[in-house]
């Protein structure tokens, strides 16, 4: 392997690329990833438990913005934060001030993305592989940004499923957006796009979500929604996972 790296290095491909084409495994069906936006504190107290109940990895993508500073009654403390990370989750970056991208300058996006990758550091935290935009809003700049600093992953909005063979994995969408008004019955549907190559990634905030109620998942339904992956046997976890996955079908 080192001999054919050296051969191929010299030929213009990184040793990187090289051990990716050897190691990447194809994605099975019912690969399904788990996100929680906004830092909320019960993402600590009842989903991560629950989680842990049912064998599950997820992401947990942490901002400093909103009332986070001020309100330890809903939003966690990097202490809980440093908690899920031992626990085996994955800490994603969500920016400092939970700002649009789009509407910030380059040097504004890189001090907010930088900020988190500190504080991660300051709570023995691994630097951040996986990012997600602020209100889902997007641009090539904040992208090319991500990539220099390392990410290769970046959730957006959307509502299908991801591709990792064609689509852009620093302009990930997700299949499922868990708001009040969801029902189980869309939430088996985005399950159900897990197939194929594709993989399903769900995106939810609080359960509850106190402060931002249109957002709000009731921990009761997502409960449902839980069990739903279990009883389909589904393949759940963190996004940085989905590194090994070769994503052809």
């Amino acid at each position: 392997m080192k001999a054919l790296a050296t051969s191929l290095a010299l030929l213009g491909f990184s040793i990187g690329v090289v051990w990716h084409a050897f190691a990447a495994e194809p994605v099975p069906d019912k690969l399904v990833v788990l996100t929680f936006d906004d830092s909320v504190a019960s993402q600590a107290t009842f989903v991560a438990p629950l989680l842990k109940k049912h064998g599950f990895g997820a992401t947990f993508f942490i901002t400093e913005g909103f009332e986070f500073l001020v309100d330890k009654q809903n939003y966690m403390t990097w202490e809980q934060i440093q908690a899920l990370h031992e626990q085996g989750f994955e800490i994603g970056n969500h920016t400092r001030k939970h700002a649009g991208v789009n509407k910030q300058k380059p040097e504004q996006l890189a001090a907010d993305v930088e900020f988190i990758e500190q504080q991660c550091e300051k709570a023995g935290i691994p630097r951040p592989v996986s990012f997600c935009y602020p209100g889902y809003a997007t641009s090539k700049a904040a992208a090319k940004i991500l990539k220099e600093r390392g990410y290769q992953f970046a959730r957006a909005g959307g509502a299908k499923a991801f591709d990792p063979a064609t689509d852009d994995p620093l302009l990930m969408p997700q299949a499922f957006d868990g708001k009040p008004d969801s029902t189980l019955e869309q939430f088996k549907a985005a399950v159900a796009q897990a197939k194929d190559g594709k993989v399903a990634v769900m995106t939810f905030h609080g359960v509850p979500d106190i402060k931002h109620p249109w957002v709000n998942t009731d921990p009761v339904k997502f409960e449902a929604y839980m069990q739903h992956l279990k009883d389909e046997g589904c393949t759940v976890v963190p996004m940085r996972d989905l590194a090994k996955y070769a994503g052809k079908k």
